[in-house]
């Protein structure tokens, strides 16, 4: 699903265009006038520049790619920014969930795939420690990453912040919480945030919560997946509101 783009002047001509790239490997040891011009062109787009040996690009490439491939999404990624507002105008009583570092792809499309079906207005993950929308997470997620608003910003500490500015509130789904997540009123315009299962939420942004709530487990295993622990969080919110 990722259209590869190879070359220099392809790949700083889809920067420059406006095009959504997920990242750049550029080789190692490439020290080159256009190697500047390609900093040059991502400086301010948050597009990640990754240094790899060329091997790794050979790979991923048989064309003469002079050292540089882009991997550009197959979909535009959107700003929360802009959606939240949107959602207003129109109505709706917003739920969005944020993922703060879930690298694993499947599980990735897993929880686009519980969000769509469960009408969440939009899904945001970091600009890096992230997975995103490959090939296997869109068929993980049945199709849904290519319905849904995905918002890849390069700092979720101010996405949480502007949630809550903006009428939201956060709650974090964490095993140490003390409350139950059936006990928490979830029918006003919410943001569910949601961690790593290794690592959880990361600590800067589980102070920015307003509420932290935990799902009960009642045998020896000790976490649920973190995509059924999403699907339980989002799919309470909609009862809730029924």
């Amino acid at each position: 699903m990722n259209e590869i783009v190879f070359g220099f002047r392809a790949v700083i001509e889809a920067v420059e265009s406006g095009a959504d790239i997920d990242k750049i490997f550029l080789k190692k040891d490439v020290q080159s006038e256009l190697a500047r011009d390609l900093y040059a062109a991502v400086k301010g787009r948050d597009i990640p520049v990754f240094r790899v040996p060329v091997e790794k690009i050979n790979k991923l490439c048989k064309k003469n790619h002079q050292g540089i491939i882009a991997f550009v999404s197959p979909v535009a990624y959107q700003k929360i920014t802009s959606i939240i507002p949107a959602l207003y105008e129109q109505g709706k009583n917003p739920l969005v969930v944020v993922l703060d570092g879930i690298t694993d792809t499947r599980n990735f499309g897993a929880i686009a795939r519980t969000c769509e079906c469960a009408g969440v207005d939009a899904i945001v993950i970091p600009q890096q420690g992230s997975a995103s929308i490959t090939p296997d997470a869109v068929k993980t997620s049945a199709g849904a990453l290519l319905r849904i608003p995905v918002c890849r910003e390069h700092n979720l500490q101010f996405v949480l912040n502007f949630l809550k500015d903006s009428g939201l509130k956060v709650v974090g789904a964490s095993e140490k919480a003390r409350k139950f997540y059936t006990e928490e009123d979830l029918t006003a315009p919410v943001a569910i945030v949601m961690g790593a299962e290794d690592k959880g939420i990361s600590a800067a942004n589980l102070e920015l919560c307003d509420e932290c709530l935990r799902i009960p487990i009642e045998g020896f295993t000790a976490s649920l997946n973190v995509s059924v622990a999403a699907g339980i969080m989002i799919y309470e919110v909609i009862r809730q509101r029924r």
